[in-house]
């Protein structure tokens, strides 16, 4: 027989008479009230994750009808530009709002400058064109850092063993009129050189894209998490030393608010942490501080984490999946930018049927 909770505190001494010491304590406040059911538990949850929070990341490599797994990141693949528009169309389909893109350009064309940024037929905009062509329904969001186009797989123009900063910011603000021009909606720079946001407003503004908005990465840390990422795109082999030198420290809050501030100041439009889950405190941090729209990036290492684990049977990868997108929410983010988007935007739509 099953006992009532009040038959187990009247032997466990509990409770005297009508008097319920718990109550007592409480002052009758008991938080379980508003847990006892589905229903109330809907009724009173604080932050909720909607398939208008995600944007997906994803990578595009030259050729046609290629589907090429990304083998660090299980069930992530490089697409050609013909099957990244048609994945395009079911994440229009699923109401996700936003791609962004980022390209595994061919060896030949990367050199100590990232010079091919500037080719107005390169792959990020040749897919960008594409995508916009078929589905003009979703958003487009580019990089213009330099590391897909360098041979030494930095953010920036090399010069001996020196990223060079306001040499690259000119470089990447002209590639970002290029990108504009092909039809991207935001531009976001990741190459964290400074200046870059203002520069780059300018240059947009100056071609007539005022309309063309900035979300900059306005921290992202010399993290560990990026390296599933780095094999993606190709530059894994190719990184001569570290991005210390530009990246933000891990241990400094600070500084990344001061990052962020200059961005503000420059004229970005939102604002991205990345990594996100490490840095929940950043996002935080910055909402309470900027009132902008922020937005994590769910890296590499965070989704490859979690798809190892779930692969080995170590956790439940779907609501490990939820609840990581749901801390994220719980920060002040405004949206999430992770490789999981397609997965969650499918299980909200079948919750919702």
């Amino acid at each position: 027989m099953i006992r009532s909770e009040k038959h187990i505190q009247q032997e466990s001494g509990t409770m005297t008479g009508n008097r319920n010491i718990v109550d007592e304590i409480t002052g009758h406040r008991r938080m379980r009230r508003n847990r006892k059911a589905d229903w109330t538990r809907r009724l009173v949850q604080e932050n909720r994750l909607t398939v208008d929070d995600l944007i997906w990341p994803a990578f595009v490599v030259p050729g046609t009808n290629v589907v090429d797994p990304v083998a660090a990141m299980p069930g992530v693949n490089r697409l050609s530009v013909d099957k990244l528009v048609e994945a395009a169309k079911e994440a229009a389909d699923l109401g996700i709002p936003a791609i962004a893109t980022f390209p595994n350009i061919d060896m030949s064309l990367r050199d100590e400058t990232g010079s091919h940024c500037l080719a107005a037929n390169n792959l990020i905009n040749e897919a960008t064109r594409a995508i916009k062509q078929a589905v003009p329904n979703i958003g487009v969001i580019t990089d213009v850092a330099l590391d897909p186009f360098t041979n030494h797989g930095h953010d920036g123009v090399l010069r001996g063993d020196v990223i060079v900063n306001d040499e690259t910011v000119e470089l990447v603000a002209k590639a970002a009129v290029i990108q504009a021009d092909a039809g991207s909606d935001i531009i976001a720079p990741s190459e964290m050189m400074d200046g870059r946001i203002g520069v780059i407003r300018r240059a947009l503004d100056e071609a007539g894209h005022q309309n063309v908005g900035i979300m900059a990465y306005a921290t992202k840390f010399a993290s560990a998490f990026y390296g599933p990422y780095r094999d993606a795109i190709g530059t894994g082999g190719l990184l001569k030393g570290d991005k210390k030198t530009y990246y933000i420290d891990p241990a400094n809050g600070t500084e990344a608010l001061r990052d962020a501030a200059l961005d503000v100041e420059e004229g970005a439009d939102t604002l991205m942490v990345k990594p996100g889950l490490p840095y929940l405190d950043i996002c935080w941090r910055i909402k309470e501080a900027f009132g902008l729209p922020v937005f994590a990036y769910q890296v590499s290492g965070e989704y490859s984490q979690i798809k190892a684990a779930a692969l080995n049977g170590w956790i439940d990868g779907e609501r490990v999946m939820l609840e990581t997108l749901l801390a994220f929410k719980r920060a002040g983010c405004d949206g999430i930018l992770s490789y999981f988007a397609m997965d969650v935007a499918r299980h909200l739509a079948k919750k919702g049927s």
